[in-house]
C-alpha cells in the first residue's frame, strides 16, 4: 500500500463494497488485512464464509535467466474457520496440505496462469486462506475471482479478470450455483469453469453420464454468471484506485533475442526439419540437439565471414556459450510443425488429426492382486491394481470440512524411469494428486453402490512408460482392472486427450486426438474427457489463448467421441464383461436379510454365536439395525463355513427332511432329545429301530451323531418329531431247508 507507515497506519479507512451476483449478496473487502502486500483482499458472504486472497509480486532479486514464469499458487484451510481443534493428538496444528487443498490450488493456477505475458520472470505468489466457513459449500471457487482481483491490485501485468464459478445440473434438470456438499451429492453435472468477459480458460466437470448438449448448455449457463463476477471486479478495482492508488512496478522479462531467427529459417529449412518426423521421443530430441550444434557452428562461420551485421556480431559477442541459439531452434521446430498441421493435417508421426494410436492391453497380469491391467498406446504404458477391502477400510477424510469417508480411492504414481529421467523419489506432488483424482471422477459415475458392492476399492495406476496422455491410459485401464477384480461397474469408461492448435491472424485451428510427448508444447488448447457409450463422466479443459469459440467444443466433443468409440471397442476385446468369481486373495463379503423373529438365533445369549463363529472362521459379523447381516471373511473358505452355519440356524424343520442329529439328552429310558440347526426334536423309543428296544441306551447314547428323518413338524408348539434311519432286518433263510421242502 503506498505511503503506509506506523503513523497513518492505524487511520486507514477499509474499502467496502457489496454485490449482488446471481441472487447472492457477496462483499469486497481490503485495506483492513494484510496491508504490506502488494496486494489483499477479503470476500464474505451472509452465511459466515470469508476467504482472505493475498498476491506478491518480487521486483529485486529476481532470476533473469529463468526459463519459466515463477507463479506459486497455494490454498490453506484453517481448522478454526469450522471451528476444529484438527488434525491428531499428537499435532493440533494444521501440517501438509490436504488433497483438497491441493487441488483447489492447482485450479486457481490454471486459469490465471495464460493472462500473464510470455516470458515474464517476476517471482509471484498467491496464498488464498479459509478464515471462516459455514460447512455447507466448498469456498474455493471464489479463490480464482478474488486471486484474479489482487493482482490487478497489486499492479501486476495482468490482463483483465478472470472469475471462476462452480454450478452444478440436478436429476430434474436444473442449476445451482454456488452448491452445497449435499447438492453437488445428488447433482448430475458438477461444473467447474473460469472465463474472462468473453474468453474461457478452465474447465473441470465430473457428471452422471450427460450429453454433449447438457454440457455445451451449462457452460452458457456459468458464462452469464462469470460476466457479472468479472463486472463486480472492474467496478471494484476502480475505486481502489481512487482509494489507495495502483503501483507502478517493475517488470522483468526474459526475453530470447531472435535478432537472427530470419538467417536461422534460411539455415534450417523445412526439407531438413522432416528429420524430426516419424521418430520416437528420444530421437527426437537427439535430432534437436544436433540442430542445436549446427546453428551454432554456422553462426560462428557467419561471424568469421563478416556475414553479420553489427548489432548481430555484438549479439554472438556478447554471449559467449550461444546460449540463444536453442530459442532460436525451438521456434523454428515450433512454427514448422503448427505449420503442417494447420495447413497439411501433417503430425509428427504421421497419423491422422483424429487418429489414436494403437492399443494392446492384457490382463490379470499380477496372479497374486484381486486385479490388474496393463495398458499400452503407443509407448505409454500404464499399470493398474485394484484391491478390494472391508468395509472398516473406508478412507477417513479429516480436514476443514465435516470428517467423511471415501470408498472409492483413485492414486496415480509417475516415478522418473517412466520419462527416462534419474531423480529422487519424493512423496506425490500436485501432479500425481490432480490426475489421480481426475480418474478418480471420471469412474464414480459407474461405480456400484455401497448395498450393490459393499467392498472399499482402490485402484492404483503405475504410470511405467510415457510418451503423453498418461491420464488416459490411468482412466481407461482402470476400468479394466476394476473389471478383473469382479466390480459390477455400470459401463466401461474411455478417455481421450486433445490438443487444439490456432493460428490468430487466420483464426484457423485444428484439433488433435491423442496427442503425444513430442506435440504436448504446440498446443493452444489441452482438452480430455471421458465417456461410457451413453455420456460424458469427466472433463478437463486447459487454454493458452485468449480466444475460444463454444463451436469449438462442439467440434472436440464429436471428434472425441469417435476416438472414444475406438478405444472402448479395444477394451472390450480386451476385457468383454466383469470376471466371472472373485480373485481368490480377495475378501468375501456378503450380506442377507434375517427375518426379525430369527435374529436372536444368530446373536445368542450376549451374542456368543456370533463372537465364537469371528473366531474360529476368522470372520467379521455385522448386524445392522434393519437385521441386515454382513458377514466379512479374509478368505472365501472361511465365509463359506461361516454362511454355513448362520443357514443352519435360519434353516426351517420340514418333513421328510433327512440329516444328522446329535443326541443331547435321555429322559425315562424312552426319549431321545437331539439338536440340528440350532432346533431341537424328540424321538421316541419306538422310532430308533425296527425291532423292539428295551431301552434307547442299547441304541444311541449322549453326544452321539445319528442320521434322523423328520416325520411330524408342529411349528406352532416347535415340535418336532423323527424317526432314526435304520436298515429293516430280514430273517435269513436256510437254503438247504429250502431245497428238501
Amino acid at each position: 500500500m503506498i505511503g503506509l507507515s506506523d503513523a497513518n497506519a492505524t487511520k486507514i479507512k477499509p474499502l467496502v463494497k457489496t454485490y449482488i451476483i446471481w441472487w447472492k449478496e457477496i462483499t469486497f473487502e481490503s485495506g483492513k488485512l494484510g496491508l504490506l502486500i502488494n496486494g489483499c483482499v477479503t470476500i464474505s458472504d451472509k452465511n459466515g464464509n470469508v476467504l482472505l486472497i493475498t498476491a506478491w509480486f518480487k521486483e529485486e532479486w529476481v532470476n533473469t535467466e529463468a526459463d519459466f514464469f515463477p507463479l506459486v499458487v497455494d490454498y490453506q484451510e484453517k481448522f478454526y474457520a469450522t471451528w476444529k481443534i484438527g488434525w491428531n493428538r499428537f499435532q493440533r496444528r494444521e501440517w501438509r496440505p490436504s488433497d483438497t487443498a491441493t487441488l483447489t490450488a492447482r485450479l486457481i493456477d490454471r486459469p490465471i496462469r495464460p493472462m500473464f505475458p510470455k516470458w515474464i520472470v517476476n517471482d509471484t505468489q498467491v496464498i488464498a486462506s479459509v478464515m471462516s466457513s459455514s460447512w455447507e459449500s466448498d469456498l474455493g471457487f471464489f479463490a480464482i475471482t478474488w486471486a484474479s482481483l489482487t493482482l490487478m491490485m497489486a499492479g501486476t501485468p495482468f490482463e483483465w479478470p478472470v472469475s471462476w464459478v462452480k454450478i452444478v445440473l440436478t436429476n430434474d434438470w436444473k442449476y445451482i450455483f454456488d452448491p452445497t456438499t449435499k447438492e453437488e451429492e445428488n447433482a448430475k453435472l458438477n461444473l467447474v469453469v473460469a472465463w474472462t468477459l468473453d474468453a474461457i480458460t478452465m474447465v473441470e466437470a465430473w457428471a452422471k453420464e450427460v450429453t454433449d448438449k447438457e454440457m455445451l448448455d451449462a457452460l452458457e449457463y456459468a458464462h452469464i454468471i462469470i460476466k457479472e463476477m468479472c463486472n463486480a471486479q472492474i467496478d471494484y478495482i476502480t475505486s481502489y484506485k481512487k482509494e489507495f492508488w495502483i503501483p507502478e512496478v517493475k517488470i522483468i522479462y526474459n526475453l530470447p533475442n531472435e535478432l537472427l531467427y530470419e538467417k536461422v529459417k534460411l539455415f534450417l529449412t523445412e526439407e531438413k526439419l522432416e528429420d524430426l518426423y516419424g521418430k520416437w521421443k528420444k530421437e527426437f530430441q537427439k535430432i534437436l540437439d544436433r540442430f542445436d550444434d549446427e546453428v551454432r557452428a554456422e553462426i560462428k562461420k557467419w561471424e568469421s565471414l563478416w556475414d553479420l551485421s553489427l548489432e548481430e556480431k555484438a549479439l554472438v559477442e556478447g554471449d559467449e556459450n550461444l546460449n540463444f541459439v536453442w530459442n532460436l531452434v525451438y521456434k523454428r521446430v515450433k512454427d514448422i510443425m503448427r505449420k503442417n498441421v494447420l495447413l497439411k493435417d501433417k503430425r509428427l508421426d504421421w497419423r491422422t488429426l483424429n487418429e489414436v494410436r494403437d492399443i494392446i492391453g492384457e490382463v490379470w497380469l499380477l496372479p497374486r492382486t484381486h486385479g490388474s491391467a496393463l495398458f499400452q498406446r503407443g509407448m505409454t504404458q500404464a499399470l493398474t491394481v485394484t484391491t478390494l477391502g472391508w468395509p472398516d477400510d473406508e478412507m477417513i477424510i479429516d480436514g476443514m470440512m465435516p470428517e467423511s469417508t471415501r470408498r472409492y480411492i483413485h492414486h496415480y504414481n509417475f516415478p522418473p524411469f517412466s520419462v527416462w529421467e534419474v531423480r529422487m523419489l519424493r512423496w506425490v506432488g500436485r501432479r500425481e494428486i490432480g490426475h489421480g483424482r481426475l480418474a478418480e471422477r471420471a469412474l464414480e459415475a459407474v461405480l456400484p453402490t455401497e448395498d450393490e458392492f459393499p467392498y472399499v476399492i482402490r485402484v492404483v495406476s503405475e504410470i511405467t512408460t510415457c510418451n503423453g496422455s498418461s491420464s488416459m491410459a490411468s482412466v481407461c485401464w482402470s476400468t479394466m482392472s476394476l473389471m478383473n477384480a469382479w466390480v459390477p461397474i455400470k459401463a466401461p469408461v474411455a478417455w481421450v486427450a486433445m490438443g487444439m492448435i490456432f493460428d490468430e491472424e487466420t483464426w484457423n485451428y485444428k484439433i488433435l486426438s491423442d496427442i503425444q510427448a513430442q506435440e504436448d508444447f504446440l498446443w493452444d488448447m489441452d482438452f480430455k474427457v471421458a465417456r461410457t457409450k451413453d455420456g460424458i463422466t469427466a472433463m478437463q479443459l486447459d487454454v493458452k489463448i485468449k480466444w475460444l469459440k463454444m463451436e469449438v467444443f462442439e467440434k472436440a466433443f464429436l471428434q472425441g467421441a469417435d476416438a472414444i468409440e475406438y478405444i472402448l471397442w479395444k477394451m472390450i476385446d480386451i476385457q468383454p464383461k466383469v470376471a466371472d468369481s472373485l480373485s481368490p486373495y480377495a475378501p468375501l463379503i456378503m450380506s442377507i436379510q434375517v427375518p426379525v423373529d430369527k435374529i436372536r438365533e444368530i446373536i445368542w445369549k450376549g451374542w456368543e454365536n456370533v463372537q465364537r463363529m469371528e473366531a474360529i472362521y476368522n470372520v467379521k459379523i455385522s448386524i445392522a439395525d434393519d437385521w441386515l447381516t454382513t458377514i466379512t471373511s479374509v478368505t472365501q473358505e472361511g465365509w463359506n463355513k461361516a454362511i454355513a452355519e448362520i443357514n443352519e440356524m435360519l434353516w426351517k424343520p420340514e418333513v421328510w427332511y433327512k440329516g444328522i442329529w446329535k443326541i443331547t439328552k435321555i429322559i425315562e429310558w424312552t426319549w431321545a432329545i437331539v439338536e440340528f440347526r440350532g432346533k431341537s426334536g424328540m424321538i421316541h423309543i419306538s422310532k430308533l429301530a425296527a425291532e423292539r428296544v428295551s431301552k434307547v441306551e442299547d441304541i444311541v447314547k449322549v453326544w452321539d451323531e445319528v442320521e434322523f428323518e423328520i416325520i411330524q413338524v408342529d411349528l406352532e408348539k416347535w415340535r418336532i418329531g423323527l424317526k432314526r434311519k435304520f436298515e429293516t432286518i430280514v430273517p435269513k433263510v436256510d437254503e438247504s431247508k429250502k431245497e428238501e421242502k
